[in-house]
């Protein structure tokens, strides 16, 4: 085994730390607090080329994997910017998957060189009110009528709806009482979003502000069936192709801000002066510190090798969710490690630490919630008796 960084991720790394170098914590700190997208950052990272690294070349896109992706993710995220700037390109980035696998010719012709360019913004619209984790007992209906699909309906926590021009929206073309699988009669469009019968509303969020998660309601949309991804009916399948990559690139960024939140609260532990010493000389200070940081070596290598396994074809599920697992829990322990080493200074917004800490705890609960991954590991890898 060789553990050596590629010469490229090293470039990557590199190359990101500059450009994010010019998007200190006060810019990410003023568009959390004002729920302002932050277009100066996005349009950075679209100029040099990173929103497309996944996307095909021959589209645009720089031809990367999940690997390179991850790698961008997480260094955007450890630089300050956390789940505010990963969220600004995390969809751009990975959202496009099922069309660049399943899409026709003319659709990646027509959308994939903008998402790659930046200039096309595509949100992802499957989670509803009433169906959560249980996807197949999604209502959002879209009906044939001719070349069209009429879809109405209602999503909620889509991220960037409010900018974003176009919609992967995951339908029910069929029933569920009428199908033979539950998995069955769904269908993946690519709808329009900034038109009069749709209907957007921000949410009201704790946290990561400055990227919107919106209420998306379908009144009469109509969507042409050339919008339409793949074959109807099996918008699932389409839809579990991003899966694994989602999850892979979440953990990448639970890991970046893991490693921003360490990398203050030891710089506060070895400036802050207590007793008349250093607060990182006591080892009440210093050993959740190292504890933090020994999770977040363990959880990055288990981020790599999910995102080798998946560039490289080989089977990734076991993989990939844990990587999830494992780099929101260290991400969230190191954020609260900060918290604990800031003390009062914590609850002050000038220091960050608490911007992290309410992120971090996001990825304990999107976009699976642990308990899922322990379901997944617990069914699929040890084979134990399926428990819901």
């Amino acid at each position: 085994m060789d553990f050596r960084e590629p010469e490229h991720i090293t470039a990557i790394r590199g190359a990101i730390r500059d450009l994010c170098s010019g998007f200190p914590d006060s810019y990410w700190r003023e568009h959390d607090k004002s729920h302002e997208f932050p277009w100066e950052f996005y349009d950075a990272m679209a100029r040099d080329g990173w929103i497309g690294i996944s996307i095909p070349e021959e589209y645009g896109g720089g031809g990367g994997g999940i690997t390179e992706a991850s790698i961008v993710l997480e260094e955007v995220a450890a630089s300050g910017a956390a789940m505010n700037g990963a969220t600004t390109i995390h969809i751009s980035i990975f959202g496009m998957n099922p069309v660049v696998k399943h899409g026709s010719p003319e659709q990646k012709e027509r959308y994939l060189p903008g998402v790659a360019a930046g200039e096309l913004h595509v949100a992802f619209g499957v989670t509803e009110p009433d169906a959560g984790l249980d996807t197949p007992a999604i209502a959002t209906r879209a009906v044939r009528d001719g070349d069209h699909y009429v879809v109405n309906g209602q999503k909620v926590w889509t991220s960037k709806a409010h900018v974003a021009q176009k919609v992967l929206l995951l339908t029910r073309t069929t029933p569920l009482e009428e199908v033979a699988k539950r998995t069955d009669g769904m269908t993946l469009l690519l709808a329009d979003l900034q038109v009069p019968e749709v209907t957007i509303s921000p949410i009201d969020k704790i946290g990561r502000n400055a990227v919107a998660s919106c209420e998306t309601r379908y009144d009469g949309l109509r969507v042409d069936v050339a919008d339409r991804v793949g074959e109807e009916g099996r918008g699932f399948t389409y839809i579990l192709d991003g899966l694994n990559p989602e999850r892979i690139l979440i953990a990448a960024e639970a890991v970046g801000i893991g490693k921003v939140a360490l990398r203050r609260a030891v710089q506060y532990a070895q400036e802050r002066t207590v007793f008349g010493r250093p607060i990182g000389k006591n080892q009440g200070v210093s050993f959740p510190l190292a504890e933090a940081h020994m999770r977040l070596r363990a959880a990055e290598l288990a981020v790599r090798e999910a995102a080798w396994r998946y560039d490289n074809g080989l089977p990734c599920g076991e993989q990939a969710n844990a990587a999830k697992f494992l780099a929101s829990d260290a991400a969230f322990f190191a954020a609260d490690t900060a918290m604990q080493t800031f003390g009062g200074f914590a609850y002050a917004t000038e220091y960050d630490v608490g911007r992290y800490w309410v992120e971090s705890r996001l990825m304990k609960s999107a976009p699976v919630p642990q308990q899922m991954v322990l379901n997944f590991i617990a069914e699929h890898v040890l084979g134990l008796p399926r428990s819901y």
